[in-house]
């Protein structure tokens, strides 16, 4: 895989895992209620390779199959990243620990960690609208094997990100929520510029074709 392709994907990737949401009030609440966080994270990381792997796979053998699936994939993909980004700026996202303390056992909290990642659909949207843009069918490797790739770019940053939120829970985000929503604020203005700039790149080259 081209190494700018893998420097891109991080980047955007860490954008979306910096966006406070459900991973991250998990990750709060376990780093609040439980002696440790690791199992939670754990899961949660689980959760997301599992999802990576799905996507890849399906994504990969229509891509085989239908040769502007890719393109599809990604005017899709430019619109749910606007929509999600429009959406955020209009109700960022506010940090909070969960409203029932908990202090499950290391099993409990890998199991509830891998359904709050591995069941939730926006994962599997957010794969599917980012995965396919950051693949060459002409690369040296095949579709399925880029995305498993930048899926584990992902899962690293995910490892780092919520490391850090659960361990540093209570003594920082809880305590100042207006930083969670300036993030919040941030990151939907630069996905719905991102979603706009994909989708005007693939909308070009077909205009251009229909007025040649």
């Amino acid at each position: 895989m081209d190494f700018a392709v893998a420097v891109s994907f991080w980047a955007v990737s860490m954008l979306f895992v910096l966006t406070p949401g459900v991973d991250w009030a998990y990750a709060i609440a376990a780093g609040l209620h439980n002696r440790s966080f690791v199992p939670a994270v754990a899961g949660m990381l689980a959760g997301h390779m599992v999802a990576t792997i799905v996507v890849a796979s399906g994504v990969g053998a229509l891509v085989n199959s239908v040769p502007m699936a890719l393109t599809a994939l990604t005017v899709v993909g430019s619109v749910y990243l606007i929509w999600l980004g429009v959406s955020t700026l209009r109700q960022p996202s506010t940090i909070r620990p969960a409203d029932q303390p908990t202090s499950d056992s290391p099993l409990r909290q890998l199991a509830t960690g891998f359904g709050v990642s591995g069941l939730n659909p926006k994962v599997f949207l957010l794969f599917l609208a980012l995965l396919p843009q950051f693949t060459r069918p002409d690369a040296p490797w095949s579709v399925p094997a880029q995305m498993l790739m930048l899926g584990g770019i992902h899962v690293a940053n995910c490892a780092v990100i919520y490391l850090l939120v659960a361990a540093t829970a209570k003594r920082l985000l809880v305590t100042r929520p207006a930083a969670g929503r300036i993030v919040s604020r941030t990151s939907g203005l630069i996905m719905t510029l991102l979603g706009a700039w994909l989708l005007t790149e693939q909308i070009l080259p077909l205009l251009g074709q229909s007025n040649a």
